[in-house]
């Protein structure tokens, strides 16, 4: 019950972040994208303001065994840079900038209506369904 009151009062604040923060609309994440043009920088003041906070989390969970709510701590991921995050940074990449959305906005996004979200929910959670199947097929066609 503990993991869920704080899993929802972090989506809450993050949400909230994102509102406040205009990420939540597309033409401010495609004029971060625009360099050559109407270049918006204020994204990079969300991003510094998200990079912080988690440079001090990450500082005060490596004294901790266990998180808050007394689960473990997964372990450090794999630093190296393989085809399946090179692949998979450049789809996301992609799809975040032709539409100006990431997961996150994009539900967020749902609930000022408009069936351009309803639109990019459905085609990522398709993208979501499929990327099992195609990365089998990438991870056989790099072995070879």
């Amino acid at each position: 019950m503990q993991r869920i009151i704080i899993s929802a009062l972090s989506g809450g604040l993050f949400g909230a972040g994102l509102l406040v923060s205009g990420m939540t609309d597309t033409t401010k994440v495609q004029g971060w994208l625009d360099i050559f043009g109407a270049w918006d920088p204020t994204l990079a003041f969300v991003l510094g303001g998200a990079i912080l906070p988690m440079m001090l989390a990450w500082h005060l969970t490596t004294k901790r065994a266990t998180s808050l709510v007394g689960a473990p701590f997964p372990s450090k991921p794999n630093p190296r840079l393989g085809h399946n995050l090179v692949i998979g940074s450049v789809l996301f990449g992609a799809g975040w900038g032709l539409v100006g959305l990431c997961p996150g906005p994009a539900i967020a996004s749902l609930s000022w209506g408009g069936t351009g979200g309803i639109v990019f929910i459905l085609a990522m959670i398709a993208g979501m369904m499929a990327a099992p199947s195609l990365r089998l097929r990438i991870d056989k066609l790099a072995a070879i």
